[in-house]
């Protein structure tokens, strides 16, 4: 009986314990004592270091795909956390493996059909899913424990002007003050605060100076000059829970999608944890320069005299960037959408400056402006233009064709391997041939 081995870690100490050879020599000790079972090298499938709380592991997937080919009839797994921490997970591969005739063996337990047999396997699994949920709660709870306790940072990255131990990173007490750096955030916290200069007039003033960012750029910005202004550290208190990362529901351009990205959003003060850490500023700097802040943020939108109508709604087709609008000239009454690219390096981020027009104001509102009246005047054409959208009528006519050319090709590809599975497990076929014409069908 042809049989494969699946074989699981989830950590780099346990790795380091060679547990995975240990798995291996035990489901090599079951096989040897019992039936007639061979067992392959390419037949044993590890995930070294992979939580079994997701089904997203290179040798899980491996063995999946295997089975689909039938290249094995029974799958020995030393216990079923070793499957998976989900019972849900668990059951999913299971009946996967089911459905294509291959059994599934956890050599602490041996197989059976007896229902209170299956019963406690399913109860072990549930179990392995509270424990892997507990473990993690109290994790949780451990570290909110020391946080209190003054005894680990809430990050393993240094901010700016700060530096941690190698080989202790969490530690508080062994934080030192980059005194270079250092004096970089006081002149920054110094000059904001007496009004000296703005955001974008620091960023440029740092990069004139060829001073290296935070992250190492030729550049700074004035995004990582408020990061900087904003963080509590740097008056000695190293905070946890400041921020609060949530589902990003916003693009950063228009012609980009929402994605997977996060936003960040502040949090009570009084569900802060403050860590001590050594001070850089005095309080009463850092105080200022956050009063100047709060005050420029409140006045931003009274600077904005001019109505643009599709303010942060448009975007540069060459660079991707967003666009804000200004004026074309101080003594002109033309306004323009300017894209970020075109803008000074310190507010688009970009090194080399985009090469597009400037957008007319007037002329594109006016576009849209009418395309929106007849929305409103015509709401059936929303309805219409959904019906096209989910047909695909928007997709070029040249890649519609492409795209029903290639679900021609897969859903001959798929019937061809599975006639292929069918006559070998027919007996039609011998396995060599049977593997050389799979190979074959995975190289069109």
């Amino acid at each position: 009986m042809r049989t494969a081995f699946y074989v699981r870690v989830s950590t780099e100490r346990q790795q380091q314990a060679q547990t995975i050879e240990q798995q291996v020599a035990l489901l090599r000790t079951y096989v040897a004592d019992g039936p007639d079972w061979v067992i392959e090298e390419q037949q044993i499938f590890r995930d070294d270091g992979h939580t079994g709380a997701k089904l997203q592991r290179p040798g899980l997937d491996a063995l999946r795909d295997q089975a689909a080919r039938a290249a094995f009839d029974v799958v020995l797994i030393t216990a079923p956390d070793r499957l998976a921490r989900n019972y849900v997970h668990q059951m999913v591969i299971l009946e996967e493996l089911e459905r294509h005739g291959i059994s599934v063996v956890f050599i602490d337990r041996p197989p059976s059909d007896d229902p209170h047999e299956q019963l406690v396997l399913q109860i072990r699994g549930a179990v392995a899913e509270y424990e892997r949920t507990l473990i993690a709660d109290r994790m949780r709870r451990g570290r909110q424990a020391k946080l209190r306790a003054g005894r680990l940072l809430p990050w393993t990255i240094a901010p700016y002007g700060d530096r941690i131990h190698p080989d202790r990173p969490r530690d508080p007490a062994l934080v030192e003050v980059d005194e270079a750096a250092a004096a970089i955030v006081r002149e920054l916290f110094q000059a904001y605060a007496d009004g000296e200069a703005t955001l974008h007039a620091l960023a440029v003033r740092l990069s004139t100076r060829e001073i290296a960012s935070p992250t190492g750029r030729r550049f700074w910005s004035a995004t990582s000059v408020r990061v900087i202004l904003t963080n509590p550290a740097y008056i000695g208190e190293a905070i946890s829970g400041r921020l609060q990362s949530r589902p990003s529901r916003q693009r950063g351009s228009a012609l980009k999608p929402v994605g997977r990205g996060v936003s960040v959003q502040p949090v009570p003060r009084e569900q802060w944890i403050s860590v001590p850490v050594p001070t850089i500023v005095e309080r009463e700097v850092f105080n200022a320069a956050q009063q100047r802040l709060a005050t420029n943020q409140q006045l931003a939108r009274r600077n904005t005299i001019y109505p643009y109508l599709l303010r942060g709604m448009v975007s540069c087709g060459h660079c991707q960037l967003s666009c804000t609008g200004r004026p074309g000239h101080p003594s002109a009454k033309y306004h323009y959408y300017v894209g970020r690219g075109k803008l000074p390096t310190v507010t688009s981020n970009r090194e080399q400056h985009c090469s597009a027009r400037l957008i007319p104001v007037d002329q594109l509102d006016a576009v849209v402006w009418d395309d929106l009246c007849q929305v409103v005047q015509h709401p059936e054409m929303i309805a219409h233009a959904l019906q096209r959208a989910q047909a695909g009528d928007w997709v070029p006519q040249q890649l519609r064709r492409r795209q029903a050319s290639l679900r021609t090709v897969r859903l001959g590809l798929s019937h061809q391997q599975a006639r292929l599975l069918e006559a070998y497990l027919a007996g039609v076929l011998d396995l060599a041939t049977f593997e050389n014409k799979r190979d074959e069908l995975q190289a069109v």
